[in-house]
């Protein structure tokens, strides 16, 4: 009762001043913490730091013991299982905390030997005596040499090797990186890989070369670990004999049995799991290249040549007959070795006629003598070739703008703004091409090249005029405009002059884009056209029903798409485009007439498009002159129609809408040609010739609600 109010008094007097004393945890509190992972890794940290500070109690030592040799184990037979050495890609960590507990239990074990080896050999717990007694057979110089020799194998022979194979494989692979991102990125412009992918690819570049080189650094604690074990030893036999003959009084005789037993265990019970931990990285970084569990990999590889097996049994056969060599292990291992090399070679016939077998079925139902005419008569939708000094831009060492990833963002562009996927474009390098230089190639047809300078930056002058910057004077491949190229430490004296500026892979990807643009509805293929019906809402998937193949075909529809595409008119809205389609075909079944017809469905669309960012339609309006010109040269009838203008009159025209429109640009201003929905077909296909970027309208395009600003007349 008094302690209880002595624990009242002291409640109140804390919550009378405000000040909250800690509480310890309680058991189960202690079972949460011990329940995370992290904070288990950082106590056993902790806890192999202090066991180098503080002295050890022989029971927990051999605890202690047990605990690294199972460890030790665990990390061998991992190494063994494991079917790719990314598996174990923590190895690096628990190398370096396996020795830091080696190392730790060294010194405590030193601790005890030197404090009380005068005691006999249990002074360091029971694993050391045991250890030592086993091994040294009651002569110490057995011992001595029986430690010197693990210490040479696993020092000389395993650490060095797998130190020496890591160092090699973090070389390679990180000189062999740059060819592997570039593969990847290649399927992925090819369309080969998807993004998620390519991105997983990566990844696993990423971390095979961490992986690697943290091996590199990782066996030189293995290294050290056997040094220090050469060291510890030593030091032991040493300073035990001196405290043991000095201090103690011991004999000569006694000091080096008992010091010499306690050392020689101490130096086996810390080396036998560094041997097996050495082994493991040895077969770790080994396995670099081998696909599957150890064991697999190796039978199966060695058992895959039953000749060098027979011959192994003929040259141990051989030996049997040797005067002086026992007959009998000889005679058993070569007629065991080449039993088994005619069983091997006899499974192996048999699987080889089935696959035969097999093969000549898959032969006679497949005409193989046409693949390869069908692989060649295949070509490619976009293609990009580089000279070899453009390389980089597929794979930048710094990792910054790179083409294949302005590609891909292109390709999400032209998706969102024109209404399809573009195909997938295909990089590769070309030795032909200068080394500066690039093609583009559109259905294996050259479409447009240039030459870029990566590392450079382009320089152009908004106003058009030659750019007065030192550096190299060439022409914009995509516009025409005057250009020059510099060096990166001129970048932002052009920025302050207001130029504009660009890097080599931007200049690339805005010619693909204007090229791409242009050819749009080449690239628009029938199966692209299938896809797209497919995948409308199931309630447009009726109307298709509906009017194909009964009213028109799905090349026809494939047709009116091209028109449109033809003068970049956007197909993402292709509910509309199959209702237009479908009033069109009351009164007409042409390509032309229906894309008309749906050019004035699409109104909304095309005025949102052309919009300037004042929020006005700008337009040059065709005059009544030109209306009636136009009208009167038209011969035929209805989809006949054709124009039959007077060469001299279409000069004239041409000469007008050319004047009229810089006169525009030279206004900051990018006008629509507005003409009668009759005739627009028809100016459309003489503007296209010399002004194939101006967009003509008809006035039935131009939606009720949008702002007009009319910037001139023709």
């Amino acid at each position: 009762m008094a302690a209880e109010g002595c624990m009242s008094d002291v409640s109140a007097a804390q919550t009378a001043s405000g000040i909250r004393l800690p509480t310890l945890p309680g058991i189960g509190d202690l079972g949460a913490l011990f329940k995370r992972g992290d904070i288990a890794l950082a106590i056993g940290v902790l806890t192999i730091l202090v066991v180098l500070i503080l002295p050890l109690p022989p029971l927990l030592l051999d605890m202690a013991l047990a605990v690294s040799i199972i460890l030790s184990v665990l990390i061998l037979m991992t190494a063994l299982f494991i079917h790719a050495p990314l598996e174990f890609s923590s190895f690096p960590t628990v190398l370096l905390i396996a020795t830091m507990l080696r190392l730790a239990l060294n010194l405590a074990s030193t601790r005890l030997i030197l404090a009380r080896g005068h005691e006999g050999t249990a002074a360091a717990g029971h694993v050391i005596e045991a250890f030592g007694n086993f091994v040294m057979s009651g002569n110490f110089v057995i011992g001595i040499i029986v430690f010197t020799i693990l210490v040479i194998v696993n020092f000389v022979v395993i650490t060095k090797g797998s130190g020496r194979i890591a160092e090699v494989a973090a070389r390679f692979h990180l000189d062999a990186m740059p060819g592997k991102q570039m593969a990847i990125d290649a399927e992925l412009s090819t369309g080969a890989i998807d993004e998620k992918e390519a991105r997983k690819r990566r990844q696993k570049l990423e971390d095979e070369g961490g992986f690697f080189g943290a091996m590199d650094g990782a066996s030189k604690f293995v290294r050290g670990d056997a040094i220090a074990g050469l060291l510890v030893v030593f030091i032991n036999i040493i300073g035990g004999m001196i405290i043991g003959i000095v201090q103690q009084g011991m004999s000569f005789a006694d000091a080096a049995q008992a010091y010499t037993v306690l050392t020689v265990g101490d130096g086996l019970v810390t080396q036998v799991p560094a041997l097996i931990v050495s082994t493991a990285a040895g077969l770790l970084v080994a396995k670099a290249g081998v696909a599957g569990a150890a064991d697999k990999a190796m039978m199966a590889q060695l058992s895959g040549y039953p000749k060098a097996l027979g011959m192994s049994g003929a040259v141990m056969t051989v030996m049997a007959l040797l005067p002086g060599i026992p007959m009998l292990p000889f005679l058993f291992l070569g007629g065991g070795a080449g039993a088994l090399a005619y069983i091997i070679a006899k499974r192996s016939r048999a699987q080889a006629a089935m696959e035969a077998t097999a093969t000549a079925a898959a032969a006679a139902k497949s005409d193989v003598a046409d693949e390869p005419v069908a692989a060649a008569l295949k070509i490619d939708d976009l293609k990009i070739e580089l000279g070899y000094a453009l390389l980089p831009l597929v794979n930048s060492p710094e990792g910054g703008d790179r083409l294949t990833e302005q590609i891909k963002a292109l390709r999400r562009s032209l998706a969102a703004d024109m209404g399809f996927v573009m195909p997938a474009v295909r990089i590769l390098d070309n030795v032909q091409l200068d080394a500066n230089g690039y093609l583009i190639k559109i259905k294996e047809v050259d479409a447009g090249g240039g030459r870029i300078w990566p590392g450079q930056y382009m320089v152009m002058d908004p106003a058009g005029g030659q750019v007065n910057l030192p550096g190299t004077h060439t022409t914009e491949p995509t516009f025409g405009l005057p250009a020059t190229w510099i060096d990166n430490a001129l970048k932002e004296d052009a920025a302050l002059k207001g130029y504009t500026v660009v890097d080599a892979a931007t200049v690339l990807s805005t010619h693909l884009t204007e090229l791409l643009k242009g050819n749009m509805a080449e690239l628009l293929s029938y199966g692209e056209v299938q896809k797209l019906l497919k995948e409308l809402p199931k309630e447009q998937a009726e109307l298709v029903k509906d009017i194909s193949p009964a009213l028109i075909t799905v090349s026809g529809i494939q047709r009116v798409l091209q028109i449109l595409l033809s003068e970049r008119v956007s197909i993402r809205d292709l509910s509309t485009i199959l209702e237009g389609i479908a009033d069109g075909l009351a009164f007409s079944r042409n390509p032309a007439t229906l894309a008309e017809h749906v050019r004035g469905r699409l109104s909304r669309q095309i005025c949102a498009q052309f919009t300037s960012a004042g929020g006005y339609l700008p337009l040059i309006a065709l005059s009544a002159k030109w209306e009636q010109a136009f009208a009167e040269s038209l011969v035929g009838q209805g989809d006949d129609r054709t124009l039959a203008m007077q060469p001299s009159k279409l000069t004239e025209f041409i000469q007008v809408v050319r004047e009229r429109f810089e006169a525009a640009a030279r206004e900051g201003e990018a006008p629509v040609l507005v003409t009668s929905a009759g005739i627009r077909p028809f100016v459309r296909g003489i503007v296209e010739r010399f002004r194939a970027q101006t967009t003509v309208m008809s006035q039935s395009e131009i939606h009720p609600r949008a702002r007009l600003k009319t910037v001139g007349t023709v």
